[in-house]
């Protein structure tokens, strides 16, 4: 799937906020506290939102205060979130649109709604239409429906207003278009990943993605190494092309039944264990493994992935960012690196900025002087540092 468009109203320093025809890789530069950390925030509130509810999502983001923290400070009017996007290029145009609001102190979902886009004429057809708890959801396969007449819709009501009508209606066959959607919610990912979580020892068990904080690396790199030893070994050697020394990586299950994730240094017979190895060492090896995933996420959000890296590695990530999103998922990274943004291409990246206290999101390719300047070489990330990406100077 790929998200076209995100609106977003009143939800933190995004105030009024609409960013249109998104490419498959999205690159955001600001100056801190700009908004981009805010920006990928909406996914992991959406996410926590779909696994729990608005509450639990307010709570986690917002502290006790909750929603009047998640709230833009002096707005008026609910939280507003509107997403658009195709599950492929010849599918049609789907909108979810989330309003949030509060009553007696608890936060409700004062409107919820799926809808599809037939064509580029005509109203578009609700498949989803709930508030406060109570709604309609629409029970038959889009696809095989040409009338809107032929809409078959089933009234519902939930056990409380603050859970997504999406959460319920997702479980079920019947409801596709409500599925699709909770697919994508719940199989993007948001990076926040941890060097020192990926680094211990941890007990035997089983999985296929590297989780949100990394602390499962050793788990996918034996699954990769036993389930898809293609990949495993392209993961090795570009991490052998990108780290000097580096020969070899793999895990070992210990008599007590804990997984050792070892790396194996050419001029040593013996590997060594994750913990003695440099922090940029496990970031790369964790990137590699994430972005040569055999069944990628539709959405990926990292942020500042140059951190612990060395700046000449910068532009090869870039392009395995990038190669991600060609093979299916769609990409959006925060950057402070003027090396990572240099091989950015001008479609790709969006900078923010703070006015009046609240963010704004400009495009680059919609600027005149950027257009010209990369129109004759230049890169992108030595324009950022000669300052023309007004209020996002890097430094």
């Amino acid at each position: 799937m790929k998200i076209e468009s995100i609106r977003l109203k009143n939800f933190k320093a995004l105030k009024n906020v609409e960013i249109q025809n998104l490419p498959k890789m999205c690159i955001f530069v600001g100056a801190n506290g700009s908004g981009k950390t805010t920006l990928f925030n909406v996914f992991s509130f959406l996410q926590d939102a779909l696994a729990d509810n608005i509450h639990v999502a307010l709570t986690k983001l917002g502290g006790s205060k909750g929603f009047q923290e998640v709230k833009s400070r002096g707005a008026e009017g609910p939280i507003e979130i509107e997403l658009k996007f195709r599950e492929n290029s010849s599918s049609p145009l789907v909108t979810y649109f989330l309003s949030i609001n509060e009553e007696k102190g608890r936060p409700i979902i004062e409107k919820e709604i799926l809808q599809y886009r037939r064509g580029s004429k005509g109203q578009p057809w609700r498949f989803l239409d709930f508030s406060r708890g109570t709604g309609k959801a629409v029970m038959n396969e889009p696809d095989k429906v040409t009338e809107k007449t032929e809409l078959k819709r089933e009234d519902h009501t939930l056990k409380s207003p603050d859970i997504l009508a999406l959460k319920g209606l997702a479980q079920f066959e019947k409801f596709p278009a409500s599925k699709a959607l909770g697919e994508l919610l719940e199989n993007w990912y948001i990076s926040d990943f941890h060097i020192q979580r990926a680094q211990p020892e941890h007990e035997a068990g089983y999985a296929e993605h590297l989780s949100r904080e990394g602390e499962n690396l050793s788990l996918v790199t034996e699954f990769l190494y036993k389930r898809h030893p293609e990949i495993f070994s392209s993961i090795i050697e570009k991490l052998k092309q990108r780290v000097p020394g580096i020969s070899d990586v793999d895990s070992k299950i210990t008599e007590e039944g804990r997984v050792l994730l070892r790396f194996k240094d050419g001029a040593f017979q013996d590997p060594f264990l994750a913990r003695h190895v440099s922090d940029g060492t496990i970031k790369m090896f964790a990137y590699l493994v994430l972005l040569n995933d055999p069944k990628p996420h539709p959405l990926l959000c990292v942020e500042e992935p140059e951190n612990q890296l060395y700046p000449k590695l910068l532009m090869e990530l870039a392009e395995e960012f990038r190669e991600y999103s060609r093979k299916g998922g769609q990409v959006f990274v925060s950057t402070h690196s003027p090396d990572f943004l240099n091989a950015a291409e001008l479609e790709e990246v969006f900078w923010l900025q703070k006015e009046n206290g609240y963010t704004i999101i400009k495009k680059a390719a919609d600027d005149e002087q950027l257009r010209k300047y990369m129109g004759e070489g230049d890169k992108l990330g030595y324009l950022w540092r000669q300052g023309f990406f007004t209020g996002a100077d890097p430094l």
